[in-house]
Parts: structure tokens; C-alpha cells; sequence
């Protein structure tokens, strides 16, 4: 992986975390990275809805934080439509996947600032990197964090506490935060949806960092990667347009810095079939 992809904030012990697995699926909706845009996600889903037909299943390809200024907003969104959904007959838990992006990631590693060897050196990363927008919604600023970092590991300890009791007190928010998955698969091994991007040199079990800062093209993937018939992800860092390859697929289009939002409907089979955009 380039250096220039290589997060500080791997310094900080990492957890165990599973994949999603969706079953009996005739169709998956994919919606690519949010960036606190919940206008532009209120409006995607309105059209899903529309769209949503039995069989289908939904994955959300992480970085719902970080950038926008309505990130509170769109966790709650994310939580309603769920809810929405499990209405209708058939659907169940398991149905709906959402994937850990890199700013959850990051907000996860703040959260954790405290255990960090180089505490200042990850902030500043963060924060060049879009993390600031999350902190200022669960109440916190980049300067008091800094000022709890001098006073040392006790006061910053306090302090992420307090960000986590506040993330706790929006009903359903830390419960979707622990939800979160590495990546999805479709039960019939077809499709794989990760939120950045794939090291194709490496097998799946060893992706780690390159699932959120991977930058490849995945639209000119060679060759199927690890048997899937297409990889799809949900953010692209360098913003390019949304891309179709043989074996690959990208999604964004550049949502939370100017561009739309933008969900695809995929058969399992790797035909793209429906676009939505906001």
C-alpha cells in the first residue's frame, strides 16, 4: 500500500470484527458514502422506496460521518429507514448491512485516543482527513481535545468518555456504530461490497487497512478477485466519476463535497439494473 495511505491511527489496538452475509438475495441496493449529507440521503431514500421490491437487500458502504455538517442527522435516517424496511414482509435483520468506512473508522480510533503512543501525531491526521466534522457534532472541538492531550492520559481519557456518553445519548447511534461490518458478500459468493477498496495481491482475510484506504481503480480489475463476479465499493478518494468495469464497480460520486449521492442496484449475478441519485 502507497505511504501516503497509511493511517497513524493503526497505532491503536485494533478489535476482531465480521462480515456481513446476505442471504437469499435477488437484487442488492448499495448506496455509496454519505458524508453527513442527510438531505441528500432523505431524498435517496425516498426513491428507494419506490424501488425496493421483495428480495432485494440493502448495503450501506461506510463514511455515513465526517465532512458534512448534518452527521447526527444522517445516523438518524439510517435508523428510521431501517426500521422502515423491517416492516415489510420477509425482510429481516440480517437483510440490511452497513460497513465500517474510514471515517468511522476514525472516529473509532478518537475514541480510543487515549491508548495511542503518538496521541497528537493521530489527531492532526484526523482531523486533515475529515474526523473534525464528527467531533463538533457529538459536541467536542479539536482544540479542547488538544488541550486534554497536554494535560495528559487521565483529561484525555475523560474527554473521549464524554464524546462516547454523548454519541450514547442519541438513541440508536452507538448501537449502528457497533454494527458495523469490515465488508459484505452475497450468500451465493458473487458479489463483494467493501467501502474503499481491495488489495488484489492479497486474499480477503488480509485486506485489513486497504478496505478503508485503498485507492485503486476497481473498474480496471483484470481479473475477478478471490472468485467474486464484482467488487463493489462506496468511496473513491480520488473522486473520480462513477465507473462500471468487468469486475469492478464504484460508486461515488462525490457526495459531502459537492456531488450527489448516488445507490445502485446490483442482480447477484454482477448486472447493474438500477441507478438512484440525489
Amino acid at each position: 500500500m502507497p505511504p501516503a495511505t497509511v493511517s497513524p491511527a493503526r497505532d491503536i489496538p485494533d478489535r476482531q470484527e465480521v462480515f456481513g452475509t446476505l442471504s437469499c438475495a435477488a437484487r442488492v441496493w448499495a448506496v455509496a458514502a454519505v458524508h453527513g449529507e442527510a438531505d441528500r440521503l432523505r431524498q435517496v431514500h425516498d426513491q428507494l422506496e419506490a424501488r425496493f421490491d421483495h428480495g432485494d437487500r440493502l448495503v450501506y458502504l461506510g463514511n455515513y460521518l465526517g465532512h458534512g455538517d448534518c452527521i447526527t442527522a444522517t445516523l438518524d435516517e439510517l435508523i428510521d429507514f431501517r426500521r422502515h424496511l423491517l416492516c415489510r414482509p420477509g425482510m429481516e435483520p440480517g437483510d440490511i448491512v452497513y460497513l465500517r468506512g474510514a471515517q468511522e473508522e476514525m472516529w473509532r480510533k478518537l475514541l480510543q485516543l487515549q491508548f495511542a503512543p503518538n496521541p497528537v501525531e493521530v489527531l492532526d491526521w484526523m482531523l486533515a482527513h475529515g474526523v473534525g466534522a464528527t467531533l463538533t457534532a457529538y459536541g467536542g472541538s479539536a482544540e479542547d481535545v488538544r488541550s486534554r492531550i497536554r494535560q495528559g492520559a487521565l483529561a484525555l481519557t475523560k474527554c473521549t468518555s464524554t464524546l462516547r456518553q454523548t454519541m450514547q445519548g442519541r438513541p440508536g447511534h452507538d448501537d449502528l456504530m457497533n454494527a458495523l461490518r469490515r465488508y459484505a458478500v452475497t450468500a451465493d459468493g458473487g458479489l463483494l461490497f467493501v467501502h474503499a477498496g481491495i488489495d488484489p495481491s492479497r486474499p480477503l482475510s488480509e485486506q485489513r487497512d486497504a478496505l478503508w484506504w485503498g485507492g485503486g481503480d476497481l473498474a480496471h480489475l483484470d481479473a475477478p478477485f478471490a472468485g467474486f463476479r464484482l467488487v463493489v465499493r462506496g468511496y473513491d478518494r480520488n473522486r473520480r466519476e462513477p465507473r462500471l468495469g468487468p469486475y469492478g464497480a464504484s460508486l461515488d460520486a462525490g457526495c459531502g463535497f459537492g456531488g450527489p449521492l448516488v445507490a445502485a442496484c446490483f442482480t447477484v449475478n454482477g448486472e447493474l439494473v438500477d441507478r438512484i441519485e440525489a
